[in-house]
């Protein structure tokens, strides 16, 4: 019986939610998770889902919800971030039963300074909690990994009090994603802080686990933000297999994957460390910057092929009184970065075995 007779096509959240991390957990794969920055991006990744017959995760960045707003809304106190984050989560929960496939609709990484942004994202689900029974979101990631490991779990504790009330998964991180995202630069820091050791995951898992047991753990293991050659980032997805196993000792659990582990920073993964971390409990993969190269190369191929068509209004080496309309007609180039999106998506859904899975 495929996930798709257990949960229902659309934004999951709450039990549907868990059903599905539950399921990738227990079938050996990781759900791709795609940064989205307007409807066009998030159609592309749903239409390869619902080709891959896949679930798939999308979410908004701070920036990137900023973006889905319009650069031209101040964004001092984070309100561009908030109404982008807020409107994207509506569209998709509007667009995504179309696709026919599970959607767990996600906030990415949120620093202490950004804290602002996510309060807004969360009162926005306990309003739609109040009305509908559910949160807006599936579930949201606080990224404290900055802080100490003793203030990292207090907030993290303290807002995933909250976030159970309405059911919301919590994604956390501990360990320092390297390189640089989203005007987050770690590209400078002490390589010892890529690395998460085992009693800080149980450390966690004892904290968290006191108050939901819908959460999730990005734990470092050489992660790198940005655009790297294969085996040029020194992954060791052997430390996520000690976090499961010193975790299943502590808690005297015949469960081999105790902890829901989450993947950043993929870029310059090679293929075999991608399936030695899916294997050793990885349910979640952060894809980003391929899949902006991937949209962008649609644009570009169009815009150089046309070239010649797209200089005036009218005139080409057609003839000079011809129409170039259709050329420059923005449902013309932008469904050209759609199709090579959805083409890098389905990569990502057959890299972490994805697809099929409904």
């Amino acid at each position: 019986m495929g996930l798709g007779s257990q949960v229902p096509a659309g934004v999951v959240t709450g039990k549907n939610c868990v059903k599905v991390l539950e399921y990738a957990r227990e079938h050996g794969f990781a759900i791709p998770a795609f940064n989205v920055t307007s409807s066009s991006t998030v159609v592309a990744a749903l239409e390869a889902a619902r080709d891959t017959k896949s679930p798939v995760i999308l979410q908004v960045s701070q920036g990137g919800a900023a973006f889905f707003a319009g650069k031209g809304v101040k964004n001092g106190n984070q309100e561009a971030s908030i109404a982008g984050a807020v409107a994207a989560a509506h569209y998709v929960r509007a667009i995504a039963p179309t696709y026919g496939v599970p959607v767990i609709m996600h906030s990415d990484h949120c620093a202490k300074k950004l804290l602002p942004w996510f309060d807004g994202m969360l009162e926005a689900d306990e309003a739609y909690f109040k009305k509908e029974g559910e949160p807006l979101f599936s579930s949201h990631m606080l990224d404290l990994s900055e802080e100490s490991k003793e203030e990292n779990i207090e907030i993290c504790a303290k807002y995933f009090e909250r976030m159970a009330k309405v059911d919301l998964w919590l994604e956390m991180e501990i360990g320092i994603t390297g390189g640089e995202e989203d005007g987050v630069d770690n590209t400078s820091v002490d390589n010892n802080s890529l690395y998460t050791q085992p009693e800080d995951i149980w450390d966690i898992y004892k904290a968290l686990s006191a108050i939901s047991p819908m959460f999730s753990i990005a734990a470092g293991f050489g992660n790198v933000h940005g655009v790297y050659k294969p085996g040029n980032v020194k992954l060791r997805p052997e430390l996520l297999e000690k976090h499961q196993a010193y975790t299943k000792e502590q808690l005297k659990s015949e469960n081999d994957k105790p902890v829901f582990l989450v993947f950043h920073g993929g870029s310059g993964s090679t293929k075999d460390e991608i399936t030695r971390a899916v294997k050793a409990g990885v349910v979640k993969m952060n894809i980003d910057t391929d899949t902006q190269w991937a949209y962008m190369e649609g644009f570009r191929d169009y815009f150089l092929g046309k070239q010649d068509y797209l200089k005036t209004q009218v005139g080409n080496p057609d003839g000079e009184d011809k129409p170039n309309k259709k050329y420059y007609d923005p449902r013309v180039w932008v469904r050209k970065g759609e199709e090579t999106m959805t083409t890098r998506v389905k990569e990502a859904f057959k890299d972490l075995l994805t697809e099929g899975n409904l």
